[in-house]
């Protein structure tokens, strides 16, 4: 079924294009204008396949005759695409670690030993401490901030433990109590920052499940994350030095 374009407008100049459509009851619109053909060009765009096409429209086109109301439409990525920022990033990933729990650290064996009582057994060999190690070897740096409770939950105390693991692989791990993190006015969202330019925001659900990662890349919402983080990263202490 064929959808009816309704024109929104269009450059006074060169022959009234190019122009804007919108599709009806929809937050799409489509582009008409002059087809970039230089392949040399097509070749700095990101992800072009062979089905899309490209065209050159001016800035007042888009100021004068497109949305003026903000629209947030978050960017979802796949785990894997996650998986794989921790390999493709050029210098830095840190990240401020806010919850109480993750369900996900409880299906593990590590945690079925904390919870027994025990002296968790870390593998410094399995694949995430091997690719973590090649990754700081090439000059990468990875942070991160834990917020504590007063006193910490049973998930947080693992993650004290499961500091050891992650440090012994490179990462400077740091803590900051819940009143800190108050104080401080930092958000409570869990997110990592890659390279200062993008970052990766984890949703949970309602039962401590990560559902998916959402990648914000505007550059004012990524400055506010980074300025989350220096003042973070300012505040919080080592993992193991004592807390007073």
């Amino acid at each position: 079924m064929t959808r009816q374009l309704r024109k929104v407008g269009t450059n006074s100049g060169n022959n009234g294009c190019p122009t804007l459509y919108e599709l009806p009851g929809t937050d799409t619109y489509v582009v008409q204008g002059d087809r970039v053909t230089d392949p040399a060009e097509l070749g700095q765009l990101d992800n072009l396949t062979a089905e899309e096409g490209a065209v050159t429209v001016p800035r007042e086109l888009l100021a004068n005759f497109g949305p003026k109301e903000p629209v947030h439409v978050p960017q979802w990525i796949s785990f894997d695409e996650f998986d794989g920022m921790f390999t493709t990033l050029k210098h830095s990933a840190w990240r401020l670690e806010t919850r109480r729990r993750y369900a996900s650290d409880e299906a593990t064996e590590t945690y079925q030993q904390f919870a027994r009582g025990k002296a968790v057994t870390w593998d410094l060999n399995d694949p995430w401490c091997v690719e973590r190690r090649e990754q700081v070897a090439l000059g990468k740096r990875f942070e991160r901030v834990r917020i504590l409770d007063e006193p910490a939950t049973d998930g947080q105390r693992y993650l004290l433990d499961n500091a050891r693991r992650n440090s012994a692989a490179g990462e400077d791990i740091r803590v900051l109590t819940r009143g800190q993190a108050e104080e401080l006015k930092l958000p409570s969202e869990d997110f990592w920052v890659f390279d200062a330019r993008v970052v990766a925001l984890l949703h949970f659900d309602d039962d401590d499940q990560m559902t998916g990662v959402e990648l914000i890349t505007n550059p004012v919402e990524v400055v506010r994350y980074a300025q989350v983080r220096e003042a973070a990263w300012h505040h919080a202490t080592p993992y193991d030095q004592p807390r007073r």
